[in-house]
């Protein structure tokens, strides 16, 4: 009986596996995929399955390890392998840009900000309308009005952070 029920679940994987082999296996290795079965055994990878797989090689298509921790971590960083290279004239141009855009945000972000404080009233916002007869209303509001306090500050020390990430940052 065990026999029997073995020969018909390995026929029923053989018929499953059978369509399947008409594509190339792919292997995931980690962020790596291969197709070479040889290269996935010796690492260990996993067979994908249940979708198609793109993959688009950058530059040298591998990574280069060195001694040194820091130093192709920061090069990476920068800019992706295979990317236009980027004049230095240009490239501060563009970092002129991206602080002037970034400065001009944090100002309507600041203003928003003193907007904001200024309608709170330190948690005691003037009542509007039927606000006087449902408190309810009112303490919402006030609630709505907190958070938005807090989503524009978030929102302000993400803009500093940013502004504080561009090259040649000069202090304010």
């Amino acid at each position: 009986m065990k026999t029997a029920s073995l020969i018909i679940l390995a026929g029923s994987l053989l018929a499953f596996a059978l369509p399947a082999s008409s594509q190339e296996r792919v292997w995931r290795c980690g962020n790596e995929y291969t197709n070479n079965s040889t290269i996935a055994q010796q690492k260990g990878c996993k067979v994908m399955e249940g979708g198609n797989v793109t993959v688009v090689q950058g530059g040298g298509g591998t990574t280069k390890s060195s001694g040194g921790s820091g130093s192709s971590g920061s090069s990476a960083a920068r800019a992706p392998a295979g990317s236009p290279r980027v004049e230095g004239v240009d490239q501060r141009a563009r970092d002129g840009e991206a602080r002037s855009v970034l400065e001009s945000e944090l100002k309507k972000a600041e203003a928003r900000q003193a907007e904001l404080q200024k309608e709170y009233n330190n948690g005691e916002p003037e009542k509007q309308g039927s606000e006087g007869r449902n408190y309810q209303k009112y303490l919402d509001r006030v609630a709505e009005m907190k958070a938005e306090l807090a989503r524009n500050e978030s929102d302000i020390a993400g803009i500093r952070r940013e502004i504080g990430r561009l090259p040649g940052n000069k202090p304010q």
